[in-house]
C-alpha cells in the first residue's frame, strides 16, 4: 500500500526522481526507478506501527524569511536554504576542516583522504557564523564545529570564543577524542572559552567496534578523553555509529557506561550509518540499521527497563517552543523536523533501577496542556496571558505522577522552574539531573526523503554564504565544495 508519493535521489548518478513510500509485510519501504540505472527498493522504517505513532507528532515549519537561494530546480538542487524549506536552523554546522588524525574505513564526510585542505579561515568561519545568526525569523541559536578533525586546527579554543562572541548560547564540537585524551589542557582551555558540550565519537565498550569502524583500538583514547573532560568539568555527548554486525549489540553497553558517568556525559546520540563518503554499499539493507530496529534494540539490551514505547520523535517537543513563544510574544526556535528523523527519551536514575520520564510523567497530556495554553494566549480575548501562565503552573504538574518518580528528583519543581524561568540555565538543571537517549537516523541516496529534507533543522553553514540541509550536503554538495574552496597540500 503506497503511504505517500515524494522525490528522492538515485544512488549512482544522484538525480532527482520519483518515490513511493510504501508499506508492506509491517515495514515502510522506499521505491524509486531511474531511467538510467534501474529499480532501487529499500528500507525506509522497520515498523509499520512505530513509523504511524511518529507521524502524529508532524507539525508545521517556519521557513526562512530571508533565503539565500531561489528555486531553479527540484529539491534538493536549490539548496540553500531556499523559499521552499519549512523549517529554520536549530543547529548550525561548519566544517572547520578536512584534516584529520584518523583514516576511519567508515566516514560519512569522507574526511582526510583528499590531496587538498579545505580549511576555511578565521575570518571565513566569523561570515558563516554571522550568515547563521542572520537567519530571520529566528536567528540560529547552536553551533557545531566539525570537519575533519576540528581539534587539529591550532585555533580552535579562538574559534569557540569567536562563537559566542557572535551571540551563539551553544556551542560544540565532534571530535574523536585523540587530541583531548592527549592534551588534558585542551579540556581546560576548551572549558574556559564557554565550550558547553564535548560531541564525543564513541562506538562501543570494548575495542572491537573500533578495530572494525576506525582501524584501530581508540577505546583507551576515548576513555582519557573523558577524564579529562570530567577534570575540567566539560559536558560530553557520546555518538555512536551504529552498524549491524559491528556494535549493535553494545547499545545497552554503551547506555550503562553512560549512565556510570553520568556526572560529566549528559546523553548518548546513536546515529545508524549514512551509506555516503567511504561507507561500503554494496550491502546496504544487510547493515541497514532504521530507528524502530535502535528502540528495539535498547528495549532487549535494557531488560525492558527501557521501552520502545517511551521513545518519542524529535518533533514532539513542538508544543514546548510554541507556548514560550507565545508567552515571550516573539518567536523561539522550534523543533519542526519531520518526525522520522530521529527520536529520544529522558531517563532517570534511582540506584540501580533506570527510570524512563514517561513512566512517571504523562507526556502527551503535558503537551496537550501546552498546545492549549498557547492557543488561549494566541486567541486573546477574556483570557489573560497572566491567568493563562498560572492555570499552567497549575495544571502541568499534574501531569506528574510523584509515585513513579525517583525519590532523589523533584521534578514538578524542574518542570515549573524550566517554565517560569525560560532560560538556558533553567533547561541546563534539567539536563545534569537526567541522561538523554536519542538516535538520530541520516538519510543517503537509498533512503532520501524530499520531504524530510525540507524539513531538516540541521544546516551546513559553507563559505559561498549558502546554508545547507545535513543530509543533502553529504549526499550531493560536500565534494564540490570542498573541491572548490580547497588548496593543495604543501609538500
Amino acid at each position: 500500500m503506497v503511504i505517500k508519493k515524494t522525490k528522492s535521489l538515485c544512488p549512482q548518478c544522484l538525480r532527482v526522481i520519483d518515490a513511493d513510500v510504501f508499506e508492506e509485510h509491517d515495514q515502510i519501504m522506499i521505491k524509486k526507478e531511474c531511467p538510467e540505472h534501474g529499480v532501487f527498493e529499500n528500507t525506509y522504517w522497520s515498523s509499520e506501527e512505530i513509523y504511524d505513532k511518529a507521524s502524529e507528532y508532524d507539525y508545521e515549519g517556519v521557513g526562512l524569511e530571508n533565503p539565500q537561494t531561489e528555486i531553479i530546480n527540484e529539491c534538493p538542487l536549490n539548496c540553500g536554504l531556499c523559499p521552499d524549506h519549512e523549517s529554520h536552523t536549530v543547529l548550525g554546522l561548519i566544517d572547520v576542516t578536512n584534516r584529520c588524525n584518523l583514516r576511519c574505513p567508515i566516514c560519512f564526510a569522507n574526511a582526510a583522504v583528499s590531496k587538498s585542505l579545505y580549511e576555511p579561515s578565521y575570518d571565513e568561519i566569523r561570515q558563516m557564523l554571522r550568515n547563521l545568526r542572520s537567519n530571520r525569523p529566528v536567528p540560529t541559536p547552536a553551533i557545531q564545529y566539525a570537519g575533519g578533525e576540528p581539534t587539529v586546527r591550532k585555533d580552535i579554543v579562538d574559534l569557540i570564543k569567536l562563537a559566542k562572541e557572535e551571540g551563539f548560547s551553544h556551542t560544540q564540537i565532534a571530535t574523536n577524542g585523540i587530541k583531548l585524551a592527549t592534551n588534558p589542557q585542551l579540556a581546560i582551555d576548551l572549558k574556559e572559552a564557554e565550550l558547553n558540550t564535548v560531541y564525543l565519537q564513541f562506538d562501543g565498550v570494548t575495542e572491537e567496534p573500533y578495530l572494525k569502524n576506525r582501524g584501530k583500538n581508540l577505546l583507551p583514547w576515548k576513555l582519557q578523553a573523558i577524564e579529562n573532560c570530567r577534570k575540567a568539568d566539560l559536558g560530553i555527548v557520546l555518538v555512536p555509529t551504529l552498524v549491524k554486525g559491528v556494535n549493535d549489540q553494545q547499545i545497552g553497553d554503551i547506555v550503562r557506561f553512560a549512565i556510570e558517568n553520568l556526572d560529566i556525559i549528559r546523553g548518548v546520540n546513536f546515529q545508524p550509518v549514512s551509506f555516503a563518503g567511504r561507507t561500503p554499499a554494496n550491502h546496504v539493507e544487510e547493515q541497514r540499521i532504521t530507528i524502530p530496529d535502535f528502540e528495539n534494540m535498547v528495549a532487549d539490551q535494557t531488560n525492558g527497563q527501557i521501552k520502545v514505547e517511551d521513545f518519542y520523535p524529535a518533533s514532539s517537543v513542538m508544543p514546548i517552543s510554541d507556548f514560550i513563544s507565545a508567552i515571550e510574544g516573539d518567536n523561539q526556535i522550534t523543533f519542526t523536523c519531520h518526525p522520522h528523523c530521529g527520536s529520544a527519551t529522558y531517563i532517570f536514575i534511582d540506584d540501580d533501577e533506570i527510570i524512563p520520564i514517561t513512566q512517571f510523567v504523562d507526556v502527551d497530556l503535558f503537551f496537550e496542556l501546552l498546545s492549549k495554553s498557547s492557543d488561549d494566549i494566541k486567541d486573546g480575548g477574556i483570557i489573560s496571558k497572566a491567568k493563562v501562565v498560572a492555570r499552567a503552573s497549575v495544571e502541568l504538574p499534574k501531569t506528574v505522577h510523584p509515585s513513579k518518580a525517583p525519590e532523589s528528583v523533584d521534578i514538578k519543581s524542574i518542570l515549573l522552574n524550566v517554565f517560569k524561568d525560560r532560560s538556558y540555565d533553567a533547561l541546563g538543571d534539567f539536563h545534569h539531573k537526567t541522561l538523554l537517549i536519542s538516535c538520530m537516523h541520516f538519510m543517503d541516496p537509498w533512503n532520501f526523503d524530499q520531504d524530510r529534507v525540507k524539513r531538516c533543522v540541521i544546516h551546513y553553514a559553507v563559505p559561498d554564504g549558502r546554508i545547507i540541509p545535513f543530509c543533502s550536503m553529504n549526499a550531493i554538495y560536500r565534494q564540490d565544495i570542498e573541491k572548490k574552496y580547497s588548496k593543495p597540500f604543501k609538500s
